[in-house]
């Protein structure tokens, strides 16, 4: 299953691969400083210099900057929209806050929409190849989103409004023999109360139909709990859980 991307996302998301630009131009040497790999000191094989330990490289500037805008669309997941935490990335990153805010909402709706369909690797991949970005860009995508889609459905399925659930039910069949316009009729009515639980409360609802509409009622539930046992609602289901 492919994800297909709004116009204004794929704006967005375009923003991300001059996120983690690097500045042009060589690296300037120190005074004295010695080559990278190499300290000074006694040796044969060349005028004072001997092999030494290679110094600790830093992170990539792109590596950095999908980090920070993952983080920060998690916490958007979280508690919303945060203009500081934005700034404070801008800063980092030596671009506009208002790049970083769609930076990060296209990143939390892909995230998102991923996560709601948790579609695979493969399908992940896919649905960002249209966006035309280098296969390391790709990488962290792919990375980001296997680490946080459990975290994301987590995080979703507490938005998710809680809704009434079944407790018990009563029903009562009334017939109607006679009226004072008409001395001999029939007119069945079923009435039916549902108790409902919803955050340890419980409602009751009052309900009446005529026999008809009850039955076809019951056919259509029918109906649906056998669509449930088909091979496509239960791959639906899978996915969604």
């Amino acid at each position: 299953m492919l994800l297909v991307l709004p116009e204004e996302q794929k704006a967005h998301l375009g923003w991300l691969p001059r996120a983690g630009g690097r500045r042009s131009g060589p690296p300037r040497a120190r005074r004295g400083a010695a080559w990278p790999g190499v300290r000074r000191g006694a040796g044969r094989a060349g005028p004072g210099l001997v092999p030494g330990p290679a110094p600790a490289s830093e992170p990539a500037p792109l590596v950095s900057a999908v980090g920070e805008l993952g983080r920060l669309a998690l916490e958007l997941l979280r508690r919303g929209a945060a203009p500081r935490a934005c700034e404070v990335a801008a800063r980092k990153l030596s671009v506009g806050a208002e790049a970083v805010q769609h930076g990060v909402e296209g990143l939390a709706y892909l995230l998102t929409e991923s996560s709601k369909l948790m579609i695979s690797e493969i399908d992940f991949q896919d649905s960002i190849r249209v966006l035309g970005f280098s296969d390391e860009l790709n990488r962290l995508l792919l990375q980001l989103y296997l680490e946080n889609r459990k975290e994301i459905r987590s995080i979703l399925s507490e938005l998710v409004p809680k809704r009434p659930s079944y407790h018990s039910l009563e029903w009562r069949l009334d017939v109607q023999l006679a009226s004072r316009s008409l001395r001999q009729q029939i007119e069945p009515a079923v009435t039916i109360k549902l108790h409902l639980t919803q955050d340890e409360d419980q409602t009751a609802q009052v309900l009446q139909t005529d026999p008809s509409t009850l039955l076809h009622l019951i056919q259509q539930l029918e109906q649906a709990l056998g669509e449930m046992k088909t091979n496509h609602c239960r791959r639906i289901v899978r996915n969604m859980k």
